[in-house]
This record gives structure tokens, sequence and C-alpha cells, in this order.
């Protein structure tokens, strides 16, 4: 035998074994590739196709309104225009937001328009980081001179005149001013004007109208409503720095607060019930061809549906106390919250809602639980004004920074009741530092926040609803998705979805172990055949 027949054994199996690793590598980076797609391409959602009905009569959803009017030239940025900046929705519309939803008509998503934005309140509240960074910006100019402050004294940023012209973008006085004293007559008829639809409801072309008409129980009662709402906003303000003291005047009584009018109020035979309501917000108050136009603004709750890889998704809520005060001498209707126009009042409640926003009494108080109810939102009103006039340049006019409708609420009901039960809550409590305002900011501090990205109790995404019965609901798909839900809560097997974070952690981990274990495999095998 020949060296180089010597040699040919050896060489052959050789190739072989180069041959056997090499298919092992091959085998291990395939499963490798194959784990690795399948974690990377699943999105941990299922894809869901929210139901196009049934829908309520003469109500139609905004993607069907947007099939007709998408392509009709410029009509889309009409309506982001409205939108972008808008003083009356649930939610301030970033930028972001903005883009998502351009996005999605000129991509003709309509599904994902009926279920806009669909994101976590972390997601959708960048507003929050936004303030947070002026709020630190001003910190240390204003740590020199607040720090020596007492609990009566007003914060150095605050100091100077204090003039209705400067409160006026942050409450409506009416015809009521800080530097005039007065008594207001409310013996008399108000002499205001009655309800009208101007800066109400406008016409934006393609037979789309923007605003809802009068409320026909409501409206006839405006002017006497709006003086009531007038009158409790300047008493409110009564103990601001240097403010003229008004009174208000009822039967023989006289009142210098708002709990007090209350109090005259039902001392002089008129009956005061005041509730905590709670509605569907309506993100657009649209109306196409006559029909109500179906617009909430969607929120991931974390919560899983039964069964399903998705989220349960809920439309904001909106929450206010409402006062309905009956005769002999005043009959009227108000409300307070702290809206996105950036103002903590009592106002007019008398537009008349769209059906789809039902709406639910969650509280009613009467006596003199009224007139605690009423005293707390009078604090409420001065204390956010405080806010205003030491940080009138606050982003987006505090709206989620200093709280949405749901905090101040929130806060009084767990004052009154010992709990809360809404959501979500936004208000940034660094911000409630004012000794002046004590009351108010542990109050505020004691609700859970949800801009951290935490999931909601389910107590307080059930609390929220406008309605104690899921049927009634007429969005479509939703009332089967919240009975799903309540029926895990009960059953103690409700399930909450991660965030996109985690799940992308998830995978890498996943991928991380499938190399290694792969790694493992392909160096035993070379091991063996060394």
């Amino acid at each position: 035998m020949n060296d180089d027949d010597s040699l040919n054994p050896r060489l052959h199996r050789g190739k072989n074994l180069l041959h056997e690793r090499m298919l092992s590598f091959l085998r291990v980076y395939a499963s490798v590739a194959v784990v690795s797609l399948a974690l990377m391409g699943c999105r941990g959602d299922a894809i869901y196709v929210a139901p196009e009905g049934p829908m309520p009569p003469n109500t139609i959803l905004l993607s069907a309104m947007m099939r007709e009017l998408s392509a009709t030239p410029g009509f889309t940025e009409v309506l982001l225009a409205q939108l972008n900046g808008d003083k009356q929705g649930p939610a301030l519309m970033s930028p972001a937001l903005i883009g998502r939803l351009r996005e999605l008509i000129l991509g003709k998503d309509w599904h994902g328009l009926d279920r806009f934005p669909g994101w976590t309140l972390q997601g959708i509240n960048p507003t929050v980081k936004i303030a947070g960074r002026y709020f630190e910006k001003k910190k240390d100019s204003a740590s020199t001179t607040e720090g020596t402050q007492d609990a009566n004294e007003a914060p150095a940023l605050e100091q100077g005149p204090i003039t209705t012209g400067r409160v006026r973008p942050f409450i409506d006085l009416g015809e009521l001013t800080l530097e005039r004293g007065e008594q207001v007559n409310l013996n008399q008829p108000s002499s205001l004007p009655g309800f009208t639809t101007d800066g109400i409801v406008s016409n934006l072309g393609a037979s789309v109208v923007r605003g809802d008409g009068p409320n026909p129980v409501l409206a006839p009662m405006h002017a006497e409503s709006q003086r009531m709402a007038d009158v409790l906003n300047r008493l409110s303000l009564n103990p601001l720095s240097r403010a003229a003291k008004v009174s208000a005047k009822i039967a023989g009584e006289t009142a210098t607060t708002p709990e007090a009018l209350i109090d005259a109020l039902m001392r002089t035979g008129h009956t005061v019930r005041i509730y905590d309501a709670r509605y569907f917000a309506n993100f657009g108050h649209f109306h196409f061809k006559g029909q109500e136009v179906m617009m909430p603004f969607w929120i991931d709750s974390q919560i899983q549906i039964p069964g399903e890889k998705r989220s349960l998704l809920v439309p904001v809520s909106h929450a206010e106390y409402e006062w309905e005060i009956r005769g002999p001498k005043i009959n009227a209707n108000v409300s307070w919250y702290f809206g996105i126009d950036g103002k903590s009042e009592f106002r007019t409640m008398d537009t008349l809602d769209q059906s789809w926003v039902l709406g639910r009494h969650a509280h009613t108080y009467t006596g003199k639980d009224a007139v605690e109810v009423t005293r707390l939102v009078g604090r409420m009103v001065i204390a956010f004004m405080h806010q205003h006039l030491r940080r009138p340049d606050l982003p987006f006019g505090g709206y989620y920074p200093l709280g949405v409708c749901q905090d101040g609420v929130a806060a009084i009901e767990r004052k009154m009741t010992g709990k809360e039960t809404l959501f979500p809550n936004t208000a940034d409590i660094a911000l409630f530092d004012d000794p002046r305002d004590a009351e108010v900011n542990a109050m505020l501090a004691a609700v859970p926040k949800d801009v951290g990205g935490g999931a909601p109790a389910p107590e307080r995404i059930f609390g929220s609803l406008p309605t104690d019965d899921v049927n009634a609901i007429t969005i479509p798909g939703l009332a089967d998705d919240l009975a799903r839900v309540k029926t895990a809560w009960q059953s103690g097997s409700l399930q909450r979805t991660s965030s996109w974070l985690h799940r992308m952690f998830l995978r890498l981990a996943a991928l991380a172990a499938s190399l290694f274990v792969g790694g493992v495999a392909l160096w035993r095998r070379r091991k063996r055949t060394d």
C-alpha cells in the first residue's frame, strides 16, 4: 500500500466529519432562524377587525363618513385642522396622534380608524413629559423664594396684580370681575341671553356639521344656568389674593362661598341634587347628512380579552359633577370639571348629547353631602387657579399635567365614599405643592395615577362606564368584549396583556436562549467527533 492509499481512508473520514459538522451547524442555524422569525414576526396581539354593526338609529361610524369623504379634495385636512389643538374633545391631539389619524385616513384603514388610537395611556400622554421638563426648568428659579413661604402667602411666581384679565383665560365669570365687589340678587330672574348655537355649531361643508344643538329640557333654562355658573365661579375666587368680595342673595340668605349658596338655596325651599355623572366622551361631535357620527377615543386597558391575545380597548369616559336646582325662584343645571380648555370651572350643560355616549349617575348627593361636594369643588377651582397664576404658560393649558376631567371627580369621590372608580387619572402631583391648597393636594395624591404605564384595576374600568348594563352599549363589539372581561374578573381568571416593550424583551430572551442551546449542541457534536 502506497502513501496515497493509506491517506485515502483518513481523508474520506475527514470529509465525512466535516460534512456532518456542516450539516449540524446548518440544522442549528435553521432552527434558530425559524424560531427568530417566529418570535420577531409575532406581534403578540391577534389582528382584530371590529364589527361595524349593529348601529343605533340615525348613527354612523366615523369610518363610514370618511369612506365617502376621504376622496373629497381638502376635506381630510379640514377634519384634522378641526381636531388639532381642539379644546372641546376628550383628549388633546398631540402631533403623534394627528399623524396617526392622518395615516389611518389616507391609508383607508377604516377598521383602525374605528378603534383610534388604541394606545395605552403612556403612549397617548407625551404632554406629561413635556410639562415635566417645563416644571423642572422653572423649579430652580422658584426654589430660592418659595422655600420660606407660609400657608397663607402666595408663592413668589404668583406675585403681581391678579386682575380679571389675568384669570379670564382660565375661568368664565360673565359680567362679574375680581376688582368690583358686589351682591348678586338671585331673587330676580336672570337678564342673560338664552341658548344659542353661535360658537358651538359650525358647518364644515360636504354635509358635515360639528357641534350639538340644544337639549330640549335644559336649554330653556340657559339664562338661569349661565348666571348660576358665573356666580359659583366668582364665589370660588373670593379667597384669591386681593380679590374684592362678591356675595349672592337668595330670599333672606346671603352667601360668599359656593357651599354657602347651595345651603342657602336648600334653606329657602329649593331642591338641590348633585350627580357624579359619567359618559362616553364624544371625540368629534360631528354630524353627517343629519346623522350622528360615532367617534369615541380608544385606550388600551392592558386587560386581556378571555380566549384571545388582544387587549380590551375602552372608549375614554367623561366625568363631571352636575347640580340640579329646582324652584321656587331658580331652576338651573350646571356642571363642573377640569376640561381640555384648561378651565376648572362651573359650566352650563344644555347641549344635546349624542345617543351613543349614554349617561350614568354613579353617585347622588343631597343635603349636607351636597354642601360638602360643593365645598370641595370650590377648593378645586381655587387650587387650579393658583396653578394657572403660577404657571400661566404650562403647556396645553395644564391639561394632562394638572389632570384630566376624571382626576378631580375621582379625588372627591374618594373623599366622599372612601374609594375611586374612574380611569384614567394623569395629574403630576409634583406640581401640586402650594400650601394654601393642602387639602386638594392631598386628595389628588390619594387617587391612582395612570401615566407611568401601570395597568388600571378593573373596578376603575367598569366604574368609568356610562351604564351599569353593558348590553345597553351601542358601540359595535364593545358590549361583548366587556361582558367577557367582566365574567373573567368575577371568576378570578382575569389576565393582563404585556406591553410591547415587555413582549420584545421576552422575544429577545427567547432568541438568546435558542442561540445558546444551539451553540451548546454544536459544541458537543464537535467534541464527540474530535
